[in-house]
This record gives C-alpha cells, structure tokens and sequence, in this order.
C-alpha cells in the first residue's frame, strides 16, 4: 500500500478568510516502476560525479524533497520534477520515492517541468534550447484556449518574451536558443561539445538541412568550424569551401 503523508503547515491558526482555501498536497510514495518518464524530457540524465553524490546521500538520507508527478490515463504516473531522484533512487537500491501527485493539464505540467529543470547547472545549449521551445509553444497554446473572450490579450501576447522576464535574460536570448533547434543532431553536438560558439551557430540555424549538410561535409574536410563573421555570410549564401 503506498505511504500517505500530509505536507501540514506551522504556527497559529490563521484568522477566518474569505479567500478559497488550499487543499493540502499528499506525499504518495510511490513504486519506481510505476513513475514514467515525461514525454520528450529534453534534460538528459547523466552517471557523472553528480549523480553519485546525490545516490549516496539519497542511499544515507531518502529523498528529502519530494519529487512532481500527474496520473497517466493507462496507470503509473508521469514525472514532472524528479527524474534525477527517481534515477538516483535506483542506484542506491530503493524501490521507491516519496512524490506530489497533481492533476494538471498537460501544457501546466510542461511549463512546470521546464520551470523545475531550468535552474540546474549542468544544462547543454540543446537541453534548454529544446526546453525553451517545449515552454514557449505551451504557453501559446494556453494564450489560444484563453484568448477567445480577450481580443486585446493576442496583441499583446509574446511567450518568447514572457519566458525571457521569467528567466531574467532578454525575449532575444530565448530565441535564439530556441533558433538552436532547427541545427540538425551534428551540429547541435558540435554547439554542445564547445566546438561551434553560440553566437554563429544561432546564424547557422538559418540554414536548410541541405545546407547544413554540406557545411558538416566541410568541417570534415577542413577540420575547422565557421567564425561569426563566416557564419553570417553562409547565412546569406550557400555554403562552400570558407576556410582559409
């Protein structure tokens, strides 16, 4: 039977409001096989020096901050927060993990499994390039459903720019890296492995598959990746042989 634990607040009774009260969140925990991966989880997780820190105080202490998960219509649970724990939990030799269990749409539990992975600081320009996008179309789709009775929210309405404030960096910074992932799977290794800086790989995300196609055929030959100044000019025209 799954553990049931009540997250219950401190200090003295408040006074009456008339505010709508909260209902409490339960801690479930639950069997790891039954929590599943989030659809498209675009932060990868990594057997680094880490995560073996975290298993080892996982394996001495238990997960101390539950981890954030929906019910899925065929059963199990889909996480939201918490896939670091839940692998750690698997290496400390622990079946299962205390988690929040919320009913929420799937465009809420993208926002909040983007929100919840953003502040890590081992993510790669793919991871929050795709997190980003994953973000932005969610809450464009959310701007959609609740736009029908507001026609002054449309006009209004920039997710890039939203995401951006939320993050503390500029409506242009979200869209480039979210330029990032039209780079074919080459390229976006290349842009993670530090071999192609940010600023031209964002001008060489203008390019077709085709296109970049040929420049990797080029990299190779030339064993050499393009400049800012070289990567805007292929932005402008077909790739070809640049390097000097």
């Amino acid at each position: 039977m799954q553990e049931k634990t009540t997250l219950k607040g401190q200090g003295t009774k408040d006074p009456p409001s008339t505010k709508k009260k909260t209902e409490p969140e339960i801690v479930i925990h639950i069997p790891l096989a039954e929590l599943h991966s989030f659809p498209d989880h675009p932060f990868q997780i990594r057997d680094d020096e880490s995560m073996r820190e975290t298993a080892e105080s996982v394996k001495e202490h238990g997960v101390l901050v539950p981890a954030l998960a929906r019910p899925c219509e065929d059963g199990g649970y889909e996480l939201i927060a918490g896939h670091r724990r839940k692998h750690a939990c698997e290496l400390a030799g622990l079946d299962s993990m205390p988690v929040i269990v919320r009913n929420i749409d799937r465009d809420t539990a993208i926002i909040a499994m983007v929100d919840s992975n953003l502040q890590l600081e081992s993510i790669l320009p793919s991871e929050r390039a795709k997190a980003y996008k994953m973000k932005m179309d969610a809450i464009k789709r959310q701007g959609a459903r609740t736009d029908l009775t507001s026609p002054k929210f449309s006009a209004k309405f920039r997710s890039d720019d939203e995401i951006g404030q939320e993050s503390g960096v500029s409506g242009d910074t979200i869209r480039n890296y979210i330029s990032l992932t039209q780079l074919v799977p080459e390229l976006q290794q290349m842009v993670d492995e530090k071999k192609i800086a940010l600023t031209p790989a964002y001008q060489l995300a203008a390019l077709t598959p085709q296109e970049q196609s040929s420049l990797l055929e080029t990299i190779d030959s030339e064993q050499a990746t393009p400049s800012l100044s070289q990567a805007q000019r292929m932005k402008k025209t077909q790739p070809r042989r640049w390097a000097e």
